[in-house]
């Protein structure tokens, strides 16, 4: 039998650090502790510098020639993403608090 390998928790969104790559660079400890609330606010500031970020590249990019057009489009794409993921989990956030208001007690 081969040897077996342990499984972990993935962490959340927020945690994962990316290199100059974006290769995913997932913390090996797991995951530490933390309230909901504060992984919804840090989901949401790092949505805010994706975009601040892309909006930047995107000046830059007008002004000075020197940025390659793939690093802009990568920039402007990750932005985009981040605000996906972000609808997504408020319109579950929604749609869960919903289901809990109609239910009778």
């Amino acid at each position: 039998m081969m040897g077996t390998v342990p499984i972990t928790a993935v962490p959340p969104p927020g945690l994962i650090a990316f290199d100059q790559l974006g290769a995913a660079q997932i913390p090996s400890a797991g995951v530490q502790g933390g309230s909901f609330s504060q992984l919804l606010v840090n989901g949401a500031q790092k949505v805010s510098d994706d975009a601040l970020n892309a909006d930047k590249l995107v000046r830059d990019f007008a002004i000075n020639d020197s940025i390659p057009v793939h690093q802009v489009t990568y920039a402007l794409e990750q932005a985009q993403l981040s605000l996906n993921l972000m609808m997504q989990v408020r319109n579950r956030l929604v749609e869960g608090y919903q289901q809990m208001m109609n239910m009778q007690l």
